[in-house]
C-alpha cells in the first residue's frame, strides 16, 4: 500500500489548479448543502462515472465538508498521476494481500474527527447511465476495522448540458445513519435508494 505525501506548497498549487480547471471546464458545480457533524470523520460513498469524479469531490470537500481529504484509488494511478499522493490519495493494489492492510488503514482514518475519506464502491469506472451503484467486497472490512463513529454521507453526481455549451455538474448530497450492525447490502440498498431518487430528479430537470 502506498500512503499520501505531504507537501503544503503542491498542495496549495493544485487546490488552487482545481478550483480553476473545474470553473474552466463546466458551467457550474452545484451541490446541497446537510447537516455535517464536525465532532465525527465522514465516510464518503460516491458513483464514479469520470476522471473528474475524485476532483470534483475534493473541491466540494475544500468549499463545504473542510475534511483532511483521502481518496483511495489503484496503485496504477497513485504511480502514473505524481500529485494525487499529495491530495491525500493512497493506493489499493485488487487481488494482492496488501488489499487488507489498505482497508484497515482506511478505517483507522476514520477514528480522526478531522478526517473524510472517499470512496467509490464500484471499483472502477461505469457509465453515468448506470441504474445501479455495484458495491465490491472489501467496504465491510473497513467499516469494522474502524470505531464506527463516523457519519456516513452519500454522493450521486450528474452532468447535463442543457443549453449550454458546458456541462454543469450536479452533486446530490445525503447524510445516512447506518445501524451499530450494519451490512454491505443495507447499505447498498440506501445507497442505490438516493442514487435513483436523484438520478429520477435530474431526469425531470427542465431548463
Amino acid at each position: 500500500m502506498l500512503e499520501p505525501r505531504q507537501n503544503w506548497i503542491v498542495f496549495t498549487f493544485f487546490s488552487w489548479y482545481i478550483n480553476r480547471i473545474i470553473k474552466s471546464d463546466f458551467h457550474d458545480l452545484k451541490f446541497n448543502k446537510i447537516e455535517i457533524d464536525q465532532s465525527r470523520s465522514v465516510l464518503l460513498l460516491a458513483n464514479h462515472f469520470s476522471w473528474w469524479d475524485g476532483f470534483v469531490l475534493f473541491q466540494i470537500n475544500r468549499l463545504y465538508f473542510r475534511k483532511k481529504f483521502h481518496v483511495m484509488i489503484t496503485e496504477e494511478n497513485y504511480q502514473k498521476v505524481w500529485f494525487l499522493k499529495y491530495l491525500g490519495s493512497f493506493s489499493v493494489k485488487k487481488n494482492s494481500r496488501s488489499i487488507i492492510e489498505t482497508l484497515e488503514y482506511a478505517g483507522h482514518l476514520l477514528d480522526d474527527p478531522e478526517n473524510l475519506v472517499l470512496i467509490f464502491p464500484q471499483g472502477k469506472l461505469y457509465s453515468g447511465h448506470v441504474e445501479q451503484i455495484q458495491f465490491e467486497k472489501g467496504l465491510m472490512n473497513l467499516i469494522n476495522v474502524s470505531s464506527k463513529t463516523f457519519q456516513y454521507m452519500f454522493a450521486a453526481s450528474f452532468t447535463d448540458y442543457f443549453e449550454n455549451r458546458k456541462p454543469t455538474i450536479n452533486c446530490c448530497l445525503q447524510e445516512w445513519e447506518g445501524a451499530e450492525f450494519t451490512s454491505l447490502q443495507l447499505i447498498k440498498s440506501a445507497f442505490n435508494k438516493h442514487y435513483e431518487t436523484s438520478r429520477q430528479k435530474q431526469t425531470a430537470a427542465v431548463v
